[in-house]
């Protein structure tokens, strides 16, 4: 079932933040409006999605929220990282690995509380890729912590930390070409972004090589 725009903010609202009050609500979608007009917008939205999507909608007088049977992505994929922080790496972190890298949220949605929760799983995410990676690369699993060395460098490329794993990885790897690849394409990256160049940790790592 498809809904308008307008409903899907409410629906993601919710989604996003779980069971809110209706002034909160009106507060996040309509900033710009009087809080009248607001309530209305409000009133209409929850009329359409529950004559669209009958059931979704659970509306406890001042409160709003989805129904129990609503799964959110985002919490799941939150839900992820707590516990890799938690206890670190387990059998299924190649699925894990491959879930974080195509957990975006929304998009081409630019509201700013849409932009604030998409920064916020951004930073989720890196933590993730960076704990896979170093613990995959104390367990001799170079592949793994390649890869997930690189997927939080598409997140940031200038992640230090994240170069330092990539470069341990590669050479444990045997692969001394692709880590002083690596180093130079930071290097080049961090002087053309920054006016930096590498910390002496980073260096030490290519030292020999170069």
């Amino acid at each position: 079932m498809q809904v308008a725009a307008r409903q899907q903010r409410l629906i993601t609202a919710l989604a996003i933040h779980g069971p809110r009050p209706r002034s909160y609500l009106v507060g996040l979608l309509w900033p710009e409006s009087s809080e009248s007009r607001a309530m209305e917008s409000l009133r209409v939205s929850m009329h359409l999605v529950s004559r669209q999507v009958p059931g979704l909608l659970i509306n406890g007088g001042t409160v709003l929220s989805l129904s129990d049977m609503v799964d959110v992505d985002l919490h799941r994929v939150r839900a992820q990282v707590r516990e890799l922080s938690r206890v670190g790496l387990n059998a299924d972190v190649v699925s894990c690995l491959h879930q974080l890298r195509d957990a975006e949220l929304l998009p081409g949605w630019y509201d700013d509380w849409v932009l604030f929760e998409q920064s916020r799983l951004r930073q989720d995410r890196l933590h993730a890729f960076q704990i896979i990676a170093r613990q995959s690369l104390a367990r001799c699993d170079f592949e793994i912590a390649v890869e997930a060395s690189e997927a939080a460098m598409e997140l940031e490329p200038l992640y230090e930390s994240a170069v330092g794993l990539l470069i341990q990885a590669q050479r444990q790897q045997g692969n001394t070409a692709a880590a002083l690849r690596a180093f130079e394409e930071y290097r080049a990256k961090l002087y053309e972004d920054m006016g930096l160049a590498p910390s002496e940790g980073i260096r030490r790592l290519v030292a020999d090589i170069l």
